[in-house]
């Protein structure tokens, strides 16, 4: 038995005396476990809807547990709710780790020495062989460079693309929505696994371009993490 079955099938296996639920009941605690936030936020696209109808399904079943299907719902209840949660500790546990590692690793990992240059070069090497997840991370990691070597941003070890991403809106005001959607499609690619597009590499890039062309403001700016001083 592996530990990750241990760990899920051990506190059952130790209840005495064993606990047998009604349909209700089991009903009930599968809707409790199967809502926990921690689930359908880290779940993968292709879940979601089979997540909602079961919950619907669950939700559907009503009565006193007396009728004719009462012996068929508690067994198929029980049955989903452990598939779902299997699903959960092999699928959306790695995500969630994903997420919690990208809060706190450094944009450009072993990378950091790279100017700009280097990374948009690299960028657009990887588009051209089509690998279009590395030539988003490098055109990301091009664009937050640019603005440490503008002295708009100061250079420091340790920032990830969502600290990036809010440092950088408070002075491009016009393209903190796209900085938004930029960092976090580095995370969903970087950290999450996630595929990426043309579209994906060309609008990061083309967001590279733009804050080229734009003046910093920093009237309203907090200090930290900014290059020039007030």
């Amino acid at each position: 038995m592996t530990a990750v079955h241990t760990h899920i099938l051990g506190p059952l296996l130790a209840m005495e005396p064993p606990v047998t639920p009604d349909r209700d009941e089991a009903r009930r605690w599968a809707i409790e476990e199967l809502s926990k936030p921690q689930y359908p936020d880290a779940q993968p696209g292709w879940l979601e809807q089979l997540w909602r109808d079961f919950l619907d399904w669950l939700s559907s079943l009503e009565g006193d547990g007396t009728g004719s299907d009462t012996n068929f719902a508690l067994p198929v209840i029980v049955v989903l709710a452990v598939a779902l949660i299997i699903v959960a500790v092999f699928v959306v546990r790695p995500r969630l780790n994903a997420r919690r590692a990208s809060r706190h690793e450094d944009i450009y990992g072993a990378d950091s020495t790279m100017d700009a240059d280097d990374y948009r070069k690299r960028a657009l090497a990887a588009a051209d062989d089509g690998d279009w997840a590395a030539a988003v991370v490098d055109q990301f990691r091009a664009l937050v460079r640019s603005a440490e070597e503008r002295d708009v941003i100061d250079v420091r070890a340790g920032r990830t693309a969502d600290e990036a991403s809010a440092q950088l809106g408070q002075v491009f005001g016009a393209a903190q929505e796209r900085l938004d959607a930029a960092a976090r499609l580095f995370d969903a690619v970087r950290y999450g696994e996630q595929g990426a597009t043309r579209s994906d590499y060309e609008s990061t890039r083309d967001l590279d371009a733009e804050l080229l062309t734009m003046k910093p403001d920093f009237t309203g700016a907090q200090s930290t993490g900014f290059a020039v001083p007030r």
